[in-house]
């Protein structure tokens, strides 16, 4: 035998068969952390997002509760007034609705186009003659389960004077962008039935204004 063909069989006793590599490559754990981590990365960020997103909703829910508070109690001690001939404190709708999207600034931005016509911040002040008549449903544009809200009818600005009972209720619609389950256990819905791409922030609060002069 020559010596060439006692190396050439050395060779092939040393070289694994196929089977023996494939064993190899599925026992091998080279790059298994990073597949993982691809696996992973996707799931864990979304609701990283999601939780960073609901803070800040909560936070924006909290401004618009605290603007009601705060312009609610203007309204009550006579420091905002309608329709009276005071100059120094008569404000229209739109002069309301700018004082309100002035509140809210931090988080939540209104343009012009906004304070003027509303699209997603509605504003409802009204007068009525008890507090027994002070509705407490949500109007809505159908008697459906899932129905919008009546745009006109969260609208009005018609506060009343001195020693009147007034409800101020505010309406934000807040736009979801990672927070996928919300959108599914609201009850208000586009018209057309969709599952919608924001939740409907509310605040309401009812008082009697005091007996200013």
């Amino acid at each position: 035998m020559r010596a060439d063909d006692d190396e050439s069989g050395s060779d092939a006793l040393a070289r694994p068969s196929a089977m023996a590599r494939l064993r190899q490559v599925a026992r091998s754990r080279d790059g298994a952390t990073a597949i993982e981590f691809a696996l992973l990365a996707v799931p864990y960020f979304f609701i990283i997002f999601a939780i960073l997103e609901t803070f800040v909703a909560y936070t924006a829910e909290q401004l618009v509760v605290n603007a009601t508070d705060t312009l609610s109690r203007k309204l009550r001690t006579g420091q905002i007034t309608y329709n009276m001939s005071r100059s120094s404190t008569d404000m229209d709708k739109q002069a309301f609705r700018q004082a309100f999207c002035n509140e809210i600034s931090i988080v939540i931005k209104c343009s012009a186009t906004e304070a003027a016509t509303p699209s997603k911040l509605y504003l409802d002040v009204e007068t009525f003659s008890s507090f027994s008549d002070i509705p407490t449903t949500i109007p809505r544009v159908s008697t459906a389960a899932y129905a919008d809200i009546d745009a006109t009818a969260v609208s009005k600005f018609t506060p009343g004077g001195p020693r009147s009972i007034n409800m101020m209720r505010a309406y934000y619609r807040w736009h979801i962008i990672t927070d996928i389950v919300r959108p599914y256990i609201t009850t208000i819905r586009p018209a057309d039935g969709s599952i919608p791409t924001d939740f409907l922030i509310v605040a309401t609060t009812a008082f009697q204004n005091e007996n200013y002069p």
